[in-house]
């Protein structure tokens, strides 16, 4: 598996990105859906991994800077194919490993409360995070977990 920063060019990173929106817009009421499209993902304060086998797209994740010390993981989504491969593992390994090089104090995120969302619940937790309150422009909201990690 090969992690890296990536351009957003690729039609298959596109593909990843709008079935991703699709999911996150069939599950949650409109407002409480925060993922970024495309164009968002292109802001100059993100940067986006993606994960490669082979030249197939494994996953993406990326990283928001909120300010100097806090940055935000976003877009975290592993395709169906590559489901229980350690794609999520690795891509948040590269986004937690530069938001240290940033030398940011901690790294946030938003992620939904049902059902479907309890795989990324234990990734974090594995991880370190541990729940929040709102942060950045984010309320509160029922259909929201924050969860955040010190660094």
């Amino acid at each position: 598996m090969i992690i890296e920063i990536d351009d957003l060019s690729r039609p298959a990173v596109h593909a990843l990105l709008a079935a991703h929106l699709a999911a996150m817009h069939a599950g949650s009421p409109a407002d409480s859906v925060h993922a970024l499209p495309l164009d968002a993902l292109r802001d100059p304060h993100v940067t986006v991994w993606t994960a490669w086998d082979r030249g197939e797209l494994l996953g993406i994740g990326a990283l928001k800077e909120l300010d100097a010390a806090h940055g935000e993981v976003k877009s975290m989504r592993t395709a169906d194919a590559a489901l229980g491969r350690g794609v999520a593992t690795a891509i948040l390994g590269a986004i937690l490993g530069a938001a240290r090089t940033r030398g940011y104090a901690r790294v946030s995120l938003e992620t939904g409360t049902d059902a479907p969302f309890a795989p990324a619940h234990r990734l974090y937790e594995r991880h370190g995070f541990v729940d929040c309150e709102p942060f950045a422009d984010y309320g509160p909201d029922p259909l929201s977990r924050y969860m955040t990690l010190g660094l």
